[in-house]
């Protein structure tokens, strides 16, 4: 589940480059999948299914062996989730794959963590097994910028504490991995990527990149939260989780992980990498 989302697709895609049977589920099956079509050792085959529609779910579980569970965070997450969860268990899946995040604990001060938490905790009391991947800033997420780079100015609350960042490609490797080795199944990850960027080291970073000045200006919670609501025109819970996941960045200093170097025996991909790939994206 997730197919078309950014870990989802990147999923797709490392799993028919080895060859591993997939079954996409999406709410637009006659929409084009991105990574579902080319030459690749394997097929996909494509089908409906909405985590509100339990009959589409029960059908759509039908054969499958594993399940890779990532939903868009939002106000019915936890219900929804723990519903595909009982829903696939009832159906056979012996193995579910699930994105969580960071600080998934019962008193996170992310709520959107502590709803991860909860679904986690329902996942362990299936009995079923299962594979709990906690990723950091998705380095995809970096595109939104763009906008606000063209303006010369990045916003944030983060003052000069380091991020985390990880590429979905990478976390769609891992889940891959603990997909197909055994060894890997069964644990929980917590995925970043090879260093933690400041806000203004990235915007540095940026300004090097487009030879324009990119400035960062450190806002208060509520100054960024407002921005975030009148000028991005985030719902609230969104701007909430937005500025809770960048104090919490403050409150508990991040420092990378060596988890994808050791589960895939490769470094993991760099920011200034994913910079220079998107560079084209930033100089608009």
């Amino acid at each position: 589940m997730g197919a078309t989302g950014a870990t989802g697709n990147a999923l797709l895609h490392s799993l028919r480059t080895l060859g591993v049977p997939v079954r996409a589920l999406t709410r637009t099956p006659h929409t084009p999948i991105a990574g579902t079509t080319g030459a690749y050792p394997a097929p996909v085959e494509v089908r409906y299914a909405d985590a509100s529609d339990p009959h589409s779910l029960h059908t759509a579980f039908q054969g499958a062996d594993q399940l890779f569970l990532a939903m868009a965070n939002g106000p019915a997450q936890v219900e929804l989730e723990t519903r595909v969860i009982d829903i696939a268990a009832h159906a056979g899946v012996g193995h579910i794959v699930k994105i969580s995040a960071p600080a998934a604990e019962p008193d996170s001060p992310v709520a959107v963590s502590r709803g991860h938490h909860a679904v986690e905790e329902h996942l362990r009391a299936t009995g079923l097994t299962h594979t709990v991947l906690r990723p950091y800033a998705f380095t995809q997420n970096l595109l939104r910028l763009a906008p606000a780079v063209a303006q010369g100015v990045i916003l944030g609350t983060t003052g000069d504490a380091p991020c985390n960042y990880v590429d979905c490609r990478d976390i769609g490797d891992v889940a891959a991995a603990a997909l197909t080795r055994s060894e890997i199944a069964g644990h929980t990850y917590t995925l970043t990527g090879p260093e933690a960027v400041s806000s203004p080291e990235l915007a540095a970073r940026l300004s090097a990149l487009t030879g324009r000045t990119i400035r960062y200006v450190d806002l208060t919670p509520a100054e960024l939260r407002d921005n975030l609501v009148r000028t991005a025109r985030m719902p609230g819970w969104l701007a909430d989780h937005v500025t809770e996941i960048q104090q919490l960045t403050v409150t508990r200093p991040e420092t990378p992980t060596t988890t994808v170097a050791d589960v895939l025996g490769r470094p993991p991909r760099t920011v200034d990498a994913f910079l220079r790939e998107h560079r084209t994206h930033f100089r608009r």
